[in-house]
């Protein structure tokens, strides 16, 4: 480990020493768990014993002090290993940085330490039917200490993995954040996410019935409520991180694949699949696919720990980043979604076989591309190159104009 103003501080060769063999272990069951649908309980429990979801905080709190661009990196590694995970994390590494902004040093240190114990935070955001377009059908009632939260909430994604879960609600008319025990009395969580991608990462239902909160839990504006905000670049950064690890697990399956591949064609170039020029351009548009996600994730990384260095709060800083990650989108979601499509130009039928299941590559890319719809975010960079206009820093979906 590298010693510096003696704290210990972890540099990439430290944070790989410690999570490359659970990511190794977590890979070696992912197509038997994408067969069974079997939820990642005993793998998620691996990360939490190795204290990854605390790679954010501070060592003095008891966590690694990692960058966020080193964050990222083990994203990306892990998303190759399980694409499910790194989403199902995604608004855990927000709930941190924002503890890590926070002005309330009490609170800071205490949730810090807490996930540094290895507490998961999960969310529910997203509501079926109106949504929250104009409004959170999700309610908080009450005063003080005696509040109630009410309400449903559809892609809860990783609350069943959780401790806790991030809820948006309505309180009097403004959008609140509220923390509540994911084990409450009147917590009630559904696994029945049915998108045909990343089926594991616990994206269902959550009801909640007259669940008690306290005041504490009562984190302030809710998402979409905080006008220019850090979180959106960083959690669709994650999605773009889930997909860089996808094009690399796509690319690493179909290498191997094809290297004890000996069947071929009457008309092929080669004896061997692996000779064959054509074969080794489709491998290559994988591994420049690959490449480009990554490198793009990492760079915006590197930006956003710039950002987030400076408070978060910094408007120049925050325009850059939204814009890069919004741009990023583009090059990412088309070029790994192209390359998990012509990967299966090595080979004839049998690479369609269930026992591969080298189609997962792109359902998992497919489905997580569309999680903030590209054609949107496209016309937004359009009107904003143009005509100057803000960009879009939250979404909803949902009816507008709801009664």
């Amino acid at each position: 480990m590298t010693i510096t103003d003696d704290r210990r501080t972890y540099d990439d060769a430290d944070l790989d020493e410690v999570f490359a063999p659970i990511f190794a272990r977590i890979a070696e069951g992912a197509v038997r768990r994408e067969v069974d649908r079997r939820l990642a309980y005993e793998e998620v429990g691996w990360l939490k014993e190795a204290r990854f979801g605390a790679l954010r905080v501070p060592v003095e709190f008891g966590g690694y002090g990692a960058s966020v661009r080193q964050l990222f990196r083990l994203l990306i590694d892990l998303a190759a290993a399980e694409s499910n995970l790194p989403q199902a994390l995604r608004v855990h590494w927000s709930f941190v940085e924002d503890q890590l902004l926070s002005d309330d040093a009490a609170a800071r240190e205490q949730w810090l330490r807490a996930v540094a114990g290895g507490t998961l935070v999960g969310n529910a955001i997203t509501e079926p039917g109106v949504g929250a377009i104009d409004r959170y059908q999700t309610r908080l009632t009450g005063s003080g200490d005696d509040l109630r939260l009410d309400g449903t909430k559809y892609y809860s994604t990783g609350s069943l993995y959780a401790d806790h879960i991030l809820v948006a609600a309505d309180r009097d008319g403004e959008r609140v954040s509220v923390l509540v025990d994911a084990d409450a009395s009147g917590v009630t969580q559904h696994d029945d996410w049915d998108g045909f991608g990343q089926r594991l990462t616990a994206s269902g239902t959550t009801e909640f019935d007259g669940v008690a909160v306290s005041a504490e839990r009562v984190l302030g504006a809710g998402y979409g409520g905080a006008g220019r905000t850090y979180a959106t670049s960083y959690l669709q950064l994650v999605q773009l991180a889930v997909l860089a690890g996808i094009a690399q697990r796509a690319l690493d399956d179909t290498t191997a694949w094809v290297r004890d591949r000996t069947r071929t064609y009457t008309h092929s170039a080669a004896d061997l699949p692996r000779h064959d020029p054509l074969v080794q351009q489709v491998i290559g548009r994988l591994s420049s696919a690959a490449y480009t996600a990554r490198t793009l994730v990492l760079d915006i990384a590197g930006k956003l720990d710039e950002l987030l260095d400076a408070g978060g709060a910094d408007e120049k800083l925050l325009d850059g980043v939204e814009f890069d990650v919004a741009r990023a989108q583009q090059a990412v979601i088309t070029t790994v979604l192209d390359a998990t499509t012509q990967l299966f130009e090595t080979g004839g039928a049998s690479i369609t076989s269930e026992s591969l299941r080298l189609d997962r590559h792109w359902r998992n890319a497919r489905v997580i591309s569309v999680h903030n719809p590209l054609i949107y975010k496209l016309q937004a960079i359009g009107d904003h190159v143009l005509n100057g206009a803000d960009l879009p820093y939250a979404w909803s979906a949902g009816r507008k104009h709801a009664e």
